[in-house]
């Protein structure tokens, strides 16, 4: 198995004071590896960069998901208001309410929101957990086809059964481990090459597919997949046709309209820089990303201003 790779490194004032190690695979539109650095074939959790195979698992059981609420299935939202409104509306039309949500409380990842919370004597709420617009749609789906609902989030329910074999048949692989995800959902592993490749089936798939939908409805509606400032939502506006889904513990899975698509896995769990290297792996594979320019550097600050950045050996020379 090979070692795992340097992918990036933290320069402050001239010198190297971190590095981050992982695995980093670049998929052609047939699906041959490109780029592959790391041990890009060994099983890793995808975590929420998983959402978009959860999100069309729900959409293939059944429940209705027309455009922002299959995006906000496949999304990992920032809680903002208009955000729990969606949420809101999709359990009232399958006769739940907040209660059912599976997911913990948290407090919104949106400041200003998490703020006007504060300011108005709440607290953290389950509708506020970037994960609500995911466990909805599973609700939905377990009301449409009169399954279990408060069980829904066991490994043996007949919808996790379903997000499983999606998962297994978009990658093309078993699932290699069976994890609980931060958000209580099940948690299928999977290699860098398989997430690459499931993503890439999205954005591949006909017309009018079940896939095609989850990837048109996240490019159609970004700010549901993050919301406002969020990294994913801001890069699918900077390269128009990408689907871009993020994970915690440094996961991150890019597909382009072209079919290319990257995967990456930062070993240290860090997030800092996984936007960088993904889009360096396209870039090495040469597609055009120079609409997301912006997000190929990340500055390191000292006194509030830049002295240093983050780089990547992955970068090709321009």
């Amino acid at each position: 198995m090979p070692e795992h790779a340097v992918l990036a490194e933290v320069v402050r004032s001239g010198f190297t004071e971190s590095v981050h190690y992982g695995g980093a695979v670049g998929l052609d539109p047939s699906g041959r590896a490109e780029v592959a650095l790391g041990p890009v074939d060994a099983p890793v959790l995808p975590r929420s960069s998983g959402k978009p195979l959860q999100a069309l698992a729900c959409l293939v059981a059944g429940a209705a998901l027309p455009g922002p609420r299959l995006a906000i299935a496949a999304g990992s939202h920032t809680g903002e208001d208009f955000h729990v409104r969606l949420v809101a509306e999709l359990l009232a039309d399958y006769g739940l309410g907040f209660d059912a949500l599976g997911c913990p409380p948290s407090w919104p990842e949106d400041q200003p929101a998490a703020h006007a919370l504060i300011r108005q004597g709440h607290g953290p709420s389950r509708e506020r957990m970037n994960c609500s617009g995911k466990h909805a749609a599973m609700l939905a789906a377990c009301v449409a086809n009169g399954w279990d609902v408060p069980s829904y989030l066991s490994p043996e329910h007949p919808l996790q059964q379903r997000v499983r074999a999606v998962t297994e048949e978009l990658s093309g692989e078993k699932a290699a481990h069976v994890a609980v995800d931060g958000c209580g959902t099940p948690l299928f592993g999977l290699s860098l090459t398989g997430l690459a490749r499931a993503v890439q089936a999205l954005v591949l798939a006909p017309d009018g597919s079940g896939p095609r939908q989850v990837a048109d409805a996240m490019r159609a509606h970004p700010e549901y997949v993050g919301g406002t400032g969020h990294q994913n939502t801001d890069l699918m506006r900077a390269l128009p046709g990408a689907v871009v889904k993020g994970g915690a513990e440094g996961v991150l899975v890019v597909a382009l309209a072209s079919g290319h698509a990257a995967a990456v896995k930062v070993i240290d769990g860090s997030p800092r820089a996984t936007t960088v290297i993904a889009l360096a792996v396209l870039g090495r594979m040469g597609c055009d990303v120079s609409g997301a320019e912006a997000f190929e550097t990340v500055e390191v600050l000292g006194g509030g201003v830049p002295v240093g950045r983050i780089v990547t050996p992955l970068r090709s020379p321009r």
